[in-house]
């Protein structure tokens, strides 16, 4: 027998507040990417006091938070889908932001393996519950827009976690850069619990929309089943690939290419990161918005195409030898890459009904880790080492972009199939499975 949600509290009428909400989400978002990526910056100096490889780093990098982040992530989002979701917001960021400080407590590589793993718990709870949240405060034709804002927390925080952690670790060292980025993170938590509305579940669903959570096995098929979800979920996936090789690896790309200290690296690079972040989601919320006023399948179509296109000027970043074309073209590259992700996260919460919108979330966000975090920075970390002898500096720099390369390559074929089954009629029938 299918639950009921619990109560919940009236929203006010669509205005200013809504905005409001989305502007703490964004810095959730931008906490939590910062706090999950401020071991980028910091890896040089891990690697030499623990004397770890490429790969090591890898698996701290991707396995320990991954693995955890989407087990986390499905009984924290079918609690989403019955439940108080800003409360679940509030107690994720606390808890994942004092694991982050715990990193800073390491004595090797497991007891830092473990203090990710926690990173990881916390983090894997509040994505569901955020995006489910937007979806309730912003309508339908607005969504993509929203989407669009949120994706900037993720290019403030990675731009932020190398910006301050580098200062951080230069100033004191790496292990008081961990403590100082976590513990912030405390009070955003205390905002969130005390001063965001619970908006009714679903207020933007067509009529006759049934709210009623159904049971989990049933649940679960008919996500699997939604050709549509799972295509966005899965080319999502692939070309994240891409989006966490940039994030992870680029900070020690820099280091290893050119003559420069940490704390330089983290505000040339997070400065770059800012600059190619903010106004790609943005300008890519708003694209996404006109051309799915003509054809719905451009949420598939466009991620699918700069998935590939940021490739080439990632290319040249790489290649280059001078340091202002690296940060140039990078830059370019990431602000065509980030422009994706409107599409896909509106097309996920549109494709799905509303009381199951959670756990979808976390579906996605398990091919998400497993495939774009977990196996792209390991295969990244094992193709460094390997190439290492032959190749030197350069070896993490090649194996960098031929990561991106597969990944972009596999998530436009991905990404084309998806909209093949969308249609050009019938868009919202199709996605959930008419």
């Amino acid at each position: 027998m299918a639950s009921t949600p619990a109560p919940i509290t009236e929203a006010p009428a669509p205005g200013a507040y809504r905005w409001y909400v989305l502007g703490l989400l964004t810095l959730t978002s931008a906490f939590s990417v910062a706090d999950r990526l401020v071991f980028g910056i910091l890896v040089e100096d891990i690697k030499a006091e623990f004397d770890l490889s490429d790969f090591e780093l890898g698996l701290l990098g991707g396995l320990a938070f991954s693995l955890v982040y989407v087990l986390a992530g499905f009984p924290a989002a079918r609690l989403a889908d019955r439940s108080t979701r800003k409360n679940i917001v509030a107690a994720a960021i606390g808890f994942w932001s004092l694991m982050t400080a715990a990193c800073g407590l390491a004595t090797g590589f497991w007891t830092l393996f473990a203090a990710r793993t926690g990173v990881g718990v916390g983090e894997g709870c509040s994505g569901p519950s955020s995006q489910s949240l937007v979806a309730d405060y912003f309508s339908r034709a607005e969504l993509a827009k929203a989407m669009g804002f949120l994706t900037i927390g993720a290019s403030m925080g990675t731009a932020g976690g190398l910006i301050i952690g580098g200062q951080l670790a230069e100033i004191f060292n790496w292990r008081w850069a961990f403590v100082l980025m976590g513990l912030p993170g405390l009070l955003l938590g205390a905002v969130i619990y005390f001063t965001v509305r619970e908006p009714l579940r679903g207020r933007y669903a067509p009529v006759g929309t049934d709210m009623a959570q159904l049971p989990l096995g049933q649940t679960i098929r008919s996500l699997l089943t939604n050709r549509v979800f799972m295509g966005l979920a899965m080319g999502w996936a692939v070309q994240i690939m891409i989006g966490y090789g940039l994030a992870f690896w680029m900070a020690a790309v820099m280091l290893r290419q050119f003559p420069i200290s940490t704390g330089d690296v983290g505000l040339y690079l997070g400065f770059t990161f800012f600059l190619g972040g903010i106004p790609g989601p943005i300008l890519g919320g708003y694209i996404t918005h006109w051309l799915c006023l003509r054809d719905e399948r451009w949420r598939a179509w466009l991620p699918g195409v700069v998935s590939l296109g940021c490739v080439v000027p990632l290319g040249m970043s790489l290649t280059s030898s001078g340091f202002g074309a690296f940060l140039g073209w990078f830059g370019l590259a990431y602000a065509i890459y980030v422009a994706s992700q409107a599409g896909i996260l509106s097309g996920i919460q549109a494709a799905v009904e509303p009381a199951s919108r959670g756990f979808a979330v976390a579906i996605a966000l398990f091919f998400n880790n497993l495939i774009g975090q977990m196996l792209g920075l390991g295969v990244i970390g094992a193709l460094s080492d390997g190439l290492g002898p032959t190749q030197g500096t350069s070896a993490l720099a090649i194996a960098v972009f031929g990561v991106c390369l597969v990944a972009g390559v596999a998530s436009l074929a991905i990404f084309l199939w998806t909209a093949a089954q969308m249609g050009p009629s019938g868009y919202l029938a199709k996605m959930r499975g008419g």
